[in-house]
């Protein structure tokens, strides 16, 4: 890539590298931990050199988020129709994949970037991110440890859902089956339903599962 310092080259392929195994970006910390910089306004000082250089392009209205520019004619700064577009969405907890729980934290924790054609937005200025605790979800492929991006919306019939019961927070599959109340259901046969006994209140629905390798 024309004129790209050492670090600049191996801080793209890392990307990449990361994109083309995972289908999203490595987080700004994972860039930070990856090549031991002291900070991660360090990566953003890296990321807006690319930028510069025609790399990478930022997307309008979205902070810290770019998308790779990857043109046939290595001189030539060109967007392709497929080019990724990646959003950073914040982090704000965690949330019981198990027997319900309550979130840890009601603000930002930390920040996710994901590919948003990968994971499906459609409404992402608004999507968050939770990390999963607990086994209730395996059979859907939903581990412990998982980060789980949650798009605010309203839930269909067997959606994943983040979901408040009766006060209390978790992840599990929404069923409402015609002219009965609806309930949760967990993707794992050592969990039971769960029945809300005053309320139940749908956060959002699972639009993608961000895992580490």
């Amino acid at each position: 890539m024309k004129d790209l310092t050492a670090r600049q080259q191996e801080i793209l392929e890392f990307i990449e590298h990361h994109e083309w195994r995972n289908g999203f970006w490595p987080s700004i910390r994972e860039i930070q931990e990856r090549f031991d910089f002291r900070s991660t306004n360090a990566v953003m000082g890296h990321l807006r050199a690319l930028e510069r250089k025609g790399v990478l392009e930022r997307i309008p209205g979205q902070a810290r988020t770019f998308r790779i520019n990857r043109p046939d004619d290595p001189d030539a700064v060109q967007m392709p129709e497929d080019a990724t577009e990646v959003v950073d969405i914040p982090v704000v907890g965690a949330i019981a994949a198990g027997y319900p729980d309550r979130v840890e934290s009601g603000g930002e924790i930390g920040r996710l970037q994901v590919d948003i054609a990968s994971a499906g937005f459609s409404s992402r200025r608004r999507s968050f991110a939770l990390q999963v605790r607990g086994e209730s979800m395996v059979d859907a492929e939903i581990y412990d440890g998982d980060m789980v991006v949650i798009e605010p919306r309203e839930a269909k019939d067997g959606d994943i859902v983040a979901a408040l019961i009766d006060q209390e927070t978790t992840l599990k599959r929404y069923i409402q089956k015609p002219g009965e109340p609806p309930y949760l259901k967990a993707e794992n046969k050592f969990y039971p339903e769960l029945h809300p006994v005053n309320e139940l209140s749908i956060q959002g629905v699972a639009k993608a599962v961000v895992r580490s390798l």
